[in-house]
């Protein structure tokens, strides 16, 4: 007869036990997610107004911002709440829930990275084929394919967790519920779930790495044989997807490669992948961008000539 699972909700210690700490949190984080969502959304409207960004870079980017609006809010909205209650509480199914989400999203963000890496090597390395192989319906496809591994990595993160039977304690260390803190809960061996999560989301973090380094590194071996304008031109484009490229996979490399273990610095560092790069995001891609800044202008004058009349 298996162990019964007993637990129905889970508390959440927080990122801080100081009072005056979780005070500067909520002022800290309210900022940032606010901020997150307004810019990502910017690009988003940005992109699908602007007749001049219909090239397939702006298409994955307009998909990537969606995903880094998402991705924060699965779970800085409920960790900026709870810095006002003393005992944070999530329930079994909420718990569930965020998890399936954070996962769903960050997921999808690393498969989209590499999309877009793709672009810019075909956009590069053939840039004579670029129109023929990167048409709207290979777009679509791949954009799509990241969505769909996404979920079923996700899916796979979640049913390994909630299978398992929780009978207490209940206290988790984390400010949200990751997959780490709740294999440590569980009243089973949790021995080869844990080597499963290290294949499920270590694994894909380190080949997806490996595959965008090389690709970039291929990229920039081709581009010895331009002009100074068009390699000025690519390392400016390529530039701002290798510093987010490394703000989003070397967190979860640092999470997840290793065995189902917990360490004092895993709560700052799963903190900065799930705030940082969705709030850098569109800072790199715009101030980088010469076409995505002067579209942006643009859509501020038409706005500003619409209020006028």
């Amino acid at each position: 007869m298996g162990t019964k699972n007993n637990v129905t909700e889970f508390v959440l210690f927080g990122l801080f036990q100081s009072r005056t700490f979780q005070h500067v949190c909520f002022v800290i984080f309210s900022i940032f997610h606010v901020l997150t969502v307004l810019g990502n959304l910017l690009v988003i409207i940005t992109i699908n107004a602007s007749k001049t960004l219909q090239a397939p870079m702006y298409f994955f980017l307009s998909h990537l911002s969606f995903a880094d609006v998402c991705y924060p809010s699965a779970t800085t909205p409920k960790m900026i709440a709870d810095t006002f209650v003393e005992r944070k509480t999530i329930s079994f199914n909420g718990c569930m829930t965020q998890l399936f989400s954070a996962h769903f999203f960050g997921g999808t963000e690393i498969f989209l990275l590499t999309a877009m890496a793709y672009d810019r090597y075909v956009a590069i390395c053939r840039p004579l084929h670029y129109t023929t192989i990167m048409d709207r319906w290979k777009c679509g496809l791949l954009a799509g394919a990241s969505w769909v591994a996404g979920f079923l990595h996700s899916t796979l993160q979640t049913l390994l967790t909630v299978q398992l039977p929780f009978c207490g304690p209940n206290e988790i260390d984390n400010f949200f519920c990751d997959v780490h803190p709740l294999l440590k809960l569980a009243c089973a061996d949790t021995y080869v779930v844990g080597l499963v999560v290290v294949a499920n989301s270590g694994m894909i973090s380190l080949v997806s790495f490996l595959i965008l380094i090389i690709s970039y590194v291929v990229i920039l071996l081709n581009l010895r044989s331009r002009s100074s304008e068009g390699r000025r031109k690519a390392l400016s484009t390529c530039g701002s997807h290798i510093i987010t490229v490394l703000l989003v996979l070397v967190p979860p490399m640092f999470m997840y490669i290793r065995p189902s273990t917990t360490l004092a610095a895993d709560k700052l560092v799963i903190l900065f992948n799930i705030v940082m790069p969705p709030l850098l995001n569109p800072l790199i891609y715009t101030l980088r961008n010469n076409e995505v800044k002067n579209a942006m202008k643009k859509l501020f004058r038409v706005k500003g000539s619409l209020g006028e009349k």
